[in-house]
């Protein structure tokens, strides 16, 4: 298998730790986005889309990192994807809503647009706009986080166990550390958190967010 990914993306990182955290044989492969490589040729005969990450297993290629966890998953059997039929639609559905409502709000209205340019309106007016609707919504989304997703006294989303769907939420979270967020009005995110980063594999697995 082959993974196409670069260090500091956001839906990369998550799939790189679980591949660690799994002990999977994944050859993987740079994508250099920050200069626009995955724009080339080259890139976009994989994924037209011009986006990372990609798996590829023989012919088999996915495209979605969301479908990339789930898959390496199943291929190595662990628990983090539950078989039992409602606790993995337990995870399905807290990794479309993270996916739909809080990446959405958090990473493209309130991060993005002040560390990425091609994310930030030009105008000065229409960008402090931009921003502070992008606070405002991002906030909505990260006290439904706190006070109901993981208000629930489990140490993780899905209740006592590590899933697919924490590794999913800590990429997007993560971004907010490029803007200094430390998520102090949000303690069970900011409880939630720490215990990701108290991992064995999380330094190795997200350095390129720090180099960056």
């Amino acid at each position: 298998m082959k993974l196409y990914q670069h260090p500091a993306s956001t839906t990369c990182r998550p799939i790189m730790m679980f591949i660690e955290d799994a002990g999977l044989d994944v050859e993987q492969q740079i994508v250099d986005i920050l200069t626009g490589e995955q724009y080339g040729e080259a890139f976009t005969a994989i994924n037209p889309s011009s986006f990372v990450p990609v798996l590829e297993d023989g012919e088999f290629r996915l495209i979605e990192s969301s479908a990339i966890l789930k898959y390496l998953a199943e291929l190595s059997g662990s628990p983090a994807y539950p078989g039992e039929l409602r606790a993995r639609t337990r995870v399905n559905e807290m990794m479309d809503w993270l996916n739909s409502n809080f990446y959405r709000s958090f990473g493209y209205g309130l991060v993005y647009p002040q560390i990425l340019e091609y994310c930030r309106v030009e105008d000065d007016a229409a960008y402090r706009h931009q921003v502070a609707a992008g606070k405002t919504q991002a906030e909505r989304f990260l006290k439904i986080l706190n006070d109901h997703l993981l208000g629930h006294g489990a140490p993780w989303l899905c209740g006592e166990t590590m899933t697919l769907a924490d590794y999913f939420a800590f990429g997007a979270i993560s971004v907010g550390e490029t803007i200094g967020c430390t998520f102090a009005a949000y303690p069970n995110i900011k409880a939630w958190y720490g215990r990701i980063k108290a991992l064995p594999n999380w330094q190795s697995a997200n350095a390129g967010l720090y180099e960056w």
